[in-house]
């Protein structure tokens, strides 16, 4: 909505005939997700999160590998030593969900910092074209409600970017 506002007060603000001369509009996810940087981001993000949910899948099959034996196991315990591997098992699993939660923290935290790396890339890259272009205003594709496809530069960001 915060946009909306903007995008309007832009459009007041300058004369139509000039503002639709030297505005374009990119779409800021597909640079991010399709470039060459952001594509090798992706996919290591991918992998990464791939490993660790195989990490802690085998992990939670393991918990429940002991909580089996210990079920199993009841009987020939005293109710004493039957507590006692309960709490155990118990600290495993809150050290697995801990574990488990922090790397995919970790994991979030890193998309976050490719994607600010990459967003660090690409501004210069289309500050330089809007410079050479004579563009006044570069829009998200996002704030975008109706626009002609003419005036989206996607496209062009991306091949500046791979080229460099």
């Amino acid at each position: 909505m915060k946009k909306l506002i903007i995008i309007t007060i832009l459009i007041l603000a300058y004369p139509l005939s000039s503002f639709a001369d030297s505005a374009y509009f990119i779409d800021y996810t597909k640079i991010l997700n399709t470039s060459k940087l952001g594509a090798a981001a992706q996919k290591e993000l991918k992998e990464r999160f791939k490993a660790e949910s195989k990490k802690f899948k085998d992990l939670e099959e393991k918990i429940k590998k002991e909580e089996s034996e210990i079920i199993s196991q009841k009987q020939a315990l005293t109710a004493e030593e039957y507590k006692k591997k309960v709490q155990e098992l118990r600290k495993e699993v809150a050290n697995l969900q801990k574990n488990k939660q922090s790397s995919f923290n970790s994991i979030a935290k890193s998309r976050d910092e490719s994607r600010k790396k990459l967003q660090n890339a690409v501004n210069p890259i289309i500050k330089k074209y809007m410079e050479d272009n004579k563009i006044r205003i570069v829009l998200d594709k996002k704030g975008v409600i109706l626009g002609d496809k003419t005036l989206e530069i996607t496209d062009k960001i991306i091949a500046i970017l791979n080229a460099k």
